[in-house]
């Protein structure tokens, strides 16, 4: 149950993670140091000890200009003999310049720093990741070369030195780098994750994937190299898979495969593939969890296999009757079937476990624009808008119930000039919907080159972004380039039925395709990713 908890918890995790200070520089602790530091400061503005300290303080709290300013301090007011002191200021004050972005400058201090200690393996290790992030290859692999030479059972500086390998050309060198890497600590799985980090540099994917797998296999709690194999089914697809199918060739009974093989591919709409692993699972008794159940559901769902879907998360629930989730997919099954009164229940039911939760409160909208009742549809549309306002789905939502059903179309404008500002952090992503937003104001031609530059410029892997350029043309009335992109997308595998032919929410949808003969026989003709020959 542990590996399944954490497994279903990594392909969650975002490909980035805020930083966050140890603890508020404004606890009252820390105010109580810093004080302390202040008064002692009064009395002599030259203690380089204190002003070291609070350098120190103010760097664990992120506050690298005013650690900044007390280091520069330090190093003006320490006399040279206090060697142990300038030594702590230049390797603060290097982590301080990398903080902010300035590695040239860090270098100098870790040269200063290395001149005053050249047998510290952490300030040529440093220094040697500076190098390297400036380009300075010849003189990182001197650096760490010289790690090796300190300490011959460390791995991270093999690691480095393949990296440089690489970038000579060197891929025999940086092989022999690799396995020593790993020969010094088979077992630990950051190394395994390492190396494929460095295999991938190499373009050797096949490898980097069965890394990733080993990191796993090495430690089964390991986020990282779950994550990271996640990331690497995003951009190499073929890869990912082989060499997951090599790892359930070669373990069976070994559940884990199976249902990460399963959860790639659902993750990239390949819900046949995906429903086998998890059946697998449960037939051989591999393991009995009430989130492959949910899964299968999702699957089901999307390949518009309803009645199946609703036994499957009906199933999950008599597992589990606290999960949010769950009940959100049954809510979106129901509302398939027409079962609106019901899918308005079961979401209010994800709501009463947690409250905040906005594809919960998006989902109970959308159950009540299938019942009609469009104010409190609104209502809760806004809610999710204020609880999320970097999401620009929910506005798009919102401005479409206005729009359509609420014969507002001014608030509908205000909303869709809402997205187009939004400082997307995905804007050369389809799901940013900026292209939708200036379609639907009438700014036809932004819209248009938007979507050209996404489709011209974004790799599609798995079929979602010609999915999208299919939605959009439709919506512009650009029947023939919609059937373009449909084409591509079914082409490549996008296999959600629903969305093909019933999503209607938003107006980012294939509808107006509906009625054309041509887009129902292209469909059929891809019948087999959709498991209805």
């Amino acid at each position: 149950m542990k590996f399944f908890k954490t497994a279903l918890a990594a392909s969650l995790i975002t490909l980035s993670y805020p930083s966050f200070a140890q603890s508020s520089i404004q606890n009252p602790i820390t105010q109580a140091v810093l004080a302390a530091y202040e008064e002692e400061l009064n009395e002599n503005p030259r203690n380089y000890n204190v002003l070291i300290n609070r350098a120190d303080e103010y760097y664990r709290h992120d506050e690298y200009i005013r650690a900044l300013a007390d280091v520069d301090k330090v190093l003006e007011y320490t006399p040279a003999a206090e060697t142990d002191v300038r030594l702590r200021a230049y390797i603060l004050r290097a982590g301080i310049y990398n903080e902010t972005k300035r590695p040239a400058q860090a270098l100098e201090d870790l040269k200063e720093a290395d001149r005053l200690a050249p047998l510290s393996y952490s300030i040529l290790y440093q220094k040697g990741n500076t190098e390297y992030l400036l380009g300075r290859y010849a003189e990182a692999k001197n650096d760490f070369q010289r790690c090796v030479n300190l300490n011959p059972r460390t791995p991270e500086a093999y690691i480095n030195l393949a990296r440089i390998a690489v970038m000579e050309n060197n891929l025999g060198i940086a092989n022999e780098f690799l396995a020593s890497a790993v020969n010094i600590d088979p077992n630990n799985a950051d190394i395994y994750v390492r190396r494929a980090s460095v295999r991938r540099q190499m373009s050797d994917h096949n490898g980097a994937v069965d890394d990733l797998i080993l990191a796993i296999s090495t430690d089964a709690n390991h986020s990282k190299g779950m994550q990271e194999l996640i990331d690497y089914g995003n951009t190499n697809y073929p890869a990912t898979m082989a060499g997951l199918s090599n790892a359930v060739s070669q373990a069976p009974q070994v559940g884990m495969f199976r249902y990460i093989r399963a959860m790639i591919a659902q993750a990239h709409f390949h819900y046949l593939a995906a429903i086998e692993d998890y059946n697998t699972i449960l037939k051989e008794n591999l393991y009995n969890y009430h989130g492959i159940y949910a899964s299968i559901a999702e699957c089901q769902y999307c390949l518009g296999n309803y009645t199946e879907a609703l036994d499957n998360i009906d199933h999950a629930l008599s597992m589990i009757r606290d999960n949010a989730g769950h009940y959100i997919l049954k809510s979106s099954i129901l509302r398939a079937i027409g079962r609106n009164e019901e899918a308005v229940k079961t979401a209010a039911a994800a709501l009463a476990i947690d409250r905040e939760s906005c594809p919960a409160l998006v989902e109970m909208a959308l159950a009540y624009i299938a019942t009609g009742n469009y104010d409190e549809a609104s209502n809760l549309l806004g809610e999710a808008m204020l609880t999320d306002a970097e999401t620009p789905l929910y506005p798009m939502l919102k401005a479409w119930l206005l729009e359509k059903y609420l014969d507002n179309a001014q608030s509908a404008r205000m909303l869709y000039e809402t997205v187009i500002e939004m400082d997307h952090f995905y804007i050369d992503n389809p799901r940013s919907l900026k292209g939708f937003a200036q379609l639907f104001m009438g700014d036809k031609d932004s819209a248009n080159r938007w979507m050209e530059n996404i489709l011209n410029t974004v790799t599609d892997t798995d079929g979602l972004i010609h999915y999208y350029g299919a939605c959009f043309y439709a919506q512009a009335g650009d029947t023939e380039k919609a059937m373009e992109c449909a084409s591509k997308a079914l082409d490549l595998g996008y296999a959600n039925y629903h969305n093909w032919t019933e999503a209607i929410d938003g107006r980012i949808n294939v509808e107006p395709l509906r009625d054309d003969l041509r887009f129902l026989n292209m469909l059929h003709r891809h019948d087999a990713i959709f498991g209805k020959e």
